[in-house]
């Protein structure tokens, strides 16, 4: 791995995606629209009374974290990758001194620092306009850096592995389309995840949707007890294990068969 190439490729990514700042700007806002809705409705609801044991106040620092580690852990380029294995893209880049999924991840990590400069502002302006509750303990910040890179990597690779699917099929957004479904519903964005039905809660501590986001805000915002955050956190290095395993087998048998005339 050079990593010379990787900054400078960071940087040229940062450049390039800054110059057209207005359009990430909308993309970040369109990203949080959804969890502003479920802040607004949940806050208002919890109105001097504790929903799911959260506060009014605690609902409005879950909200507010949620869109933070969110946007941290998104990955937009897993949607535009199927595209470059149809079209012949893909020719290129595998023929560059370094790995395309090398590059994939290069240009993810340039690329939050501009989302970053929309989302933080805003955030902090709803954090002064709502007065969150928020518990924070020194254990709690380091745990939900360790879990925080934990949920961008199993988040990251498991839409990867579903974007490599192009290899096979004609379509794979479809795939990316329902794995958001499942996020939007059991990662705790359209409710916290103690505010959901039974049957669904118990799906949604199971299945890795919440290791990518809820699981992280839950431990900054101090609603896990010590043998929770150890099961979560097991549970994150299980999932990250097995989607970059899938990711490994899809990528190699990929190639194996790929073909472009073109790119």
């Amino acid at each position: 791995m050079n990593l010379r190439a990787c900054w400078t490729m960071m940087r040229v990514t940062w450049m390039i995606w800054f110059q057209n700042r207005a359009f990430f700007f909308l993309l970040a806002f369109g990203w949080m629209i959804s969890p502003l809705v479920a802040l607004f409705i949940w806050s208002t609801a919890a109105d001097g009374r504790s929903l799911g044991g959260m506060t009014q106040g605690e609902l409005v620092a879950y909200y507010l974290v949620f869109i933070l580690v969110n946007q941290l852990t998104y990955s937009q380029t897993y949607w535009t990758f199927g595209d470059k294995i149809r079209d012949g893209r893909l020719s290129p880049m595998l023929l560059r001194p370094f790995s395309p999924v090398l590059y994939t991840l290069v240009t993810e990590v340039g690329g939050k620092g501009v989302y970053l400069l929309f989302v933080v502002p805003v955030s902090t302006v709803l954090a002064l306009l709502l007065h969150p509750k928020i518990h924070v303990t020194l254990p709690g910040c380091l745990t939900f850096v360790v879990s925080l890179l934990l949920a961008w990597f199993l988040r990251f690779f498991w839409g990867y592995w579903i974007a490599l699917l192009a290899f096979w099929v004609q379509r794979a957004d479809i795939a990316l389309a329902v794995q958001d479904a499942c996020i939007f519903l059991l990662a705790g964005q359209v409710a916290p995840i103690t505010l959901l039905p039974a049957p669904l809660r118990i799906w949604a501590q199971v299945l890795p949707f919440r290791s990518m986001i809820s699981f992280p805000v839950e431990i900054l915002t101090g609603h896990l007890n010590p043998m929770e955050t150890v099961i979560g956190l097991m549970l994150q290095i299980c999932w990250s294990l097995i989607a970059s395993l899938v990711f490994l087998i899809l990528w190699r048998n990929g190639l194996r068969r790929y073909t472009a005339i073109g790119g």
